[in-house]
């Protein structure tokens, strides 16, 4: 039988190796067709740690989903600016 206290400590040792999920929102404003969104969600996907990343044509926005040990918004910012759009964070959550 396993003991509460047994289970508490591998938690804890664990909870420093997962990190927090966090989502980013970027102004993009250089988007000016319908596949620019598509071309930046894809930039953004290919980042080591995000879960998720779209991007909207209307708002000029893109926001993603991330592991925040293994990227940063820079990193997501970075990806989008080398497919060819300069994206600035709006927020972060």
């Amino acid at each position: 039988m396993i003991k509460y206290s047994t289970i508490f400590i591998l938690v804890a040792l664990a909870a420093p190796a997962l990190g927090a999920e966090k989502t980013a929102k970027f102004s993009v404003p250089g988007m000016t067709c319908a596949l620019c969104p598509l071309t930046i969600t894809t930039a953004m996907s290919n980042v080591e740690g995000v879960v998720s990343a779209t991007a909207d044509f209307d708002s000029k926005t893109a926001t993603a989903v991330f592991d925040d040990t293994k990227t940063s918004q820079s990193a997501l910012a970075e990806a989008s600016a080398n497919a060819g759009y300069p994206a600035t964070l709006l927020s972060e959550q």
